[in-house]
């Protein structure tokens, strides 16, 4: 047993075995078991899932979810401190790579400083930013946060804080660009960096030698506003994530309540969300082949990629009555049937792609021009994908078997067959190629779905009022940028005590500048392209 094995580690180790176990660490031995988490060959937790920051009111930490991407096994890794005017946690930044920008959105809102950490600025907020939003005793008062009008300081060094032999902190500061470097900006309002983004860019000449990413330009706090809100009033709060995969957000989140009040979805609901995230995906995969060709100066490309989403975007329309948006998904199925087109649109829409898909590859895929900006720019390895949390395509570009919809089923995934596309290259013709493909097994999900909807209920009835029994809650889905989890923790009332949105897109904007360094500057737009983020999703 895991469990087991676990505890005969270390004696202090509390587990708490309620679903996903809970392996409860001190401050002072959290470093060291994440450290044999991770390299020990029985437990071989190399993938960082999700890091949640919490204040649980007389005590402020992290709860991180861990998976092996060998054994397949997950556990959660809680730790915290009772300090909360200096709250200091270690590091894992360098245990996992993904944990660079989590522990900096942790200190962002909680004001826990990670000891070791290389940089401990604010990720999304304002530098001169009073407070710390997602703390339970947060003053959000605009007398506190006044609305200001004039430009943030960018910051050119980072504090860090770093624990001598002695045991004391010290703060000190690393360079991020010295005062000889030459830096550009690109963005926030760029529309190669696909959203409200800034890059500033350090150049020798055209080749980019490091890339600074700062976010929060479109952060909207989510997240702490889930905290006032009753659970079905959450709902629509996932659709403006990431917007060109509002379905299968929203199925997540549907998704974890349900199974937290051990609701039994109809048959027929299943079938219905798996269509419609399907039809998401390829609503999405089309959008990222249009903006990239543009991205690139293929702008005839452009116009045919949008001709043949409209068609998507259409179906979604006639049944759920939105097309970015979709508000369909509900707790315990579905808003309404579907409409009655539906079933024939979709043959027609299986038919009519791939012949188009066809031609997308010989009007921008085999162009020459093409190839050269795409192949062997922005290699990302398998190991490095897992250590930064790469899901999705990108992942799967570098070798990566991580679909969620193989790992762990649901919907109806478990019945229909269809390939996980991998390529082992890692590069951007590669990312560019699992997305082609995942059209393709997009389509022959949807024809072996259509015809075989069974008859029965499209939702079921739920209780006005909706309480969650205590206790914590995670469920995932593959949404089209790769692994999209929500993590609640309850406490048996109507509204959540902290509801956390597994974004995708932080992982694939945190290996930018790993991807871009001895690139030129335009190998960056062509990264970016086929990293293909959704910046919404990214600030939350």
């Amino acid at each position: 047993m895991l469990t087991d094995k676990i505890k005969h580690i270390n004696p202090d180790i509390v587990i708490e075995e309620n679903g996903i176990p809970t392996v409860i660490v001190p401050v002072s031995e959290y470093r060291n078991i994440a450290l044999f988490f991770k390299n020990d060959p029985q437990l071989s937790f190399d993938y960082l899932v999700c890091m949640t920051g919490m204040d649980w009111g007389d005590s402020m930490g992290v709860i991180n979810l861990l998976e092996s991407t060998i054994h397949g096994h997950r556990i959660f890794l809680k730790t915290s401190t009772t300090d909360r005017e200096n709250p200091e946690l270690p590091s894992i930044s360098d245990i996992w790579e993904t944990a660079n920008l989590n522990e900096r959105e942790v200190f962002d809102f909680f004001g826990i400083r990670f000891i070791n950490h290389p940089d401990m600025r604010r990720l999304f907020l304002r530098n001169d930013w009073v407070g710390y939003p997602l703390r339970k005793d947060y003053d959000a008062s605009e007398v506190i946060n006044p609305v200001r009008i004039e430009s943030d300081e960018t910051l050119d060094t980072a504090p860090t804080y770093k624990e001598n032999r002695s045991g004391e902190i010290q703060e000190k500061e690393n360079i991020v660009f010295k005062e000889n470097e030459y830096v550009v900006n690109i963005g926030p309002q760029h529309p190669a960096t696909h959203g409200v983004l800034r890059f500033r860019v350090s150049l020798e000449g055209e080749i980019v030698k490091k890339v600074d990413v700062n976010c929060g330009y479109i952060h909207r706090g989510i997240e702490k506003l889930c905290e006032t809100l009753t659970y079905p009033q959450t709902l629509a709060l996932t659709d403006r994530l990431d917007y060109l995969a509002a379905q299968q957000n929203r199925h997540a989140l549907c998704m974890c309540i349900e199974e937290a009040l051990q609701i039994e979805i109809p048959e027929r609901v299943k079938y219905i969300r798996t269509l419609m995230d399907e039809l998401n995906r390829l609503s999405s995969h089309l959008l990222f082949w249009s903006a990239l060709c543009m991205d690139l100066g293929a702008l005839t490309a452009f116009f045919y990629g949008f001709r043949d989403r409209e068609k998507v975007l259409n179906m979604l329309e006639e049944t759920t009555g939105g097309r970015l948006i979709q508000n369909y998904n509900v707790i315990g199925g579905v808003m309404a049937d579907i409409h009655p087109n539906l079933t024939r649109r979709i043959k027609e829409f299986i038919t009519y792609l791939p012949p188009m898909i066809k031609e997308y590859h010989e009007v921008f895929t085999g162009n020459i021009i093409a190839q050269q900006r795409l192949k062997n720019i922005g290699i990302l390895s398998k190991e490095n994908a897992i250590s930064y949390g790469v899901t999705g395509p990108s992942g799967r570009a570098s070798g990566w078997a991580c679909d969620v919809r193989k790992r762990m089923p649901y919907g109806v995934y478990d019945k229909v067959d269809f390939k996980e596309i991998i390529y082992n290259e890692g590069d951007s013709f590669s990312r560019y190629m699992v997305r082609m493909e995942e059209m393709l097994e997009s389509l022959h999900i949807l024809e072996q779905l259509v015809d075989n909807i069974p008859a029965g209920d499209f939702a079921v009835k739920t209780k006005p009022v909706i309480k969650l029994p205590e206790g914590q809650y995670f469920k995932s889905v593959e949404a089209s940028r790769g692994e999209f989890g929500v993590y609640i923790e309850s406490r048996g009332e109507k509204t959540p005590y902290r509801m956390k949105f597994r974004s995708p897109c932080l992982t694939l904007v945190s290996v930018v500048d790993q991807l871009a360094q001895n690139n030129k500057i335009a190998d960056l737009i062509a990264i970016g392209g086929t990293l293909d983020y959704v910046v919404p999703d990214l600030d939350r």
